[in-house]
């Protein structure tokens, strides 16, 4: 059964921990801004192939081609703007959990354990350690 969640781990989208570990929690958080907003352009340059299918469609020129068209852009552009609202709030629900509560530094810390859609971490400053959930 496929989930509904929208911050659903799918394989391109390893665990928090791993990410985290591997380029840090700035880094990370960065990539995943990035990655909304590439998805993001995608949707808009789908909605304008859209509509220029929709356009050509409405002079009876290859209307097979501009059906297929269409629909493939309306079907990208769904597809892209899934990804993005997906990615900008698995990043914003991480990042509103980033903050130490002893000592209040933000997004310095480090993965010290994997609890699957939970990542343990502790704080560079201070110590003291929380957990962080992805979902």
């Amino acid at each position: 059964m496929i989930s509904m969640n929208p911050l659903h781990r799918t394989p391109s989208r390893p665990h928090l921990a791993a990410g985290v570990s591997r380029v840090g929690f700035r880094k990370w958080y960065e990539r995943e801004l990035l990655s909304g907003h590439a998805h993001m352009v995608l949707a808009l340059l789908s909605v304008v192939a859209l509509l220029a299918s929709l356009e050509a469609l409405s002079h009876m020129q290859n209307v097979t081609t501009n059906i297929v068209g269409a629909g493939l852009s309306g079907a990208i552009a769904l597809w892209a703007a899934r990804n993005y609202m997906t990615r900008l709030m698995r990043a914003e629900y991480v990042a509103h959990q980033a903050t130490c509560a002893e000592c209040g530094e933000y997004g310095r810390f480090e993965v010290v354990g994997d609890h699957g859609h939970e990542a343990q971490v502790r704080c560079r400053k201070c110590g003291h350690r929380w957990l962080i959930s992805e979902e």
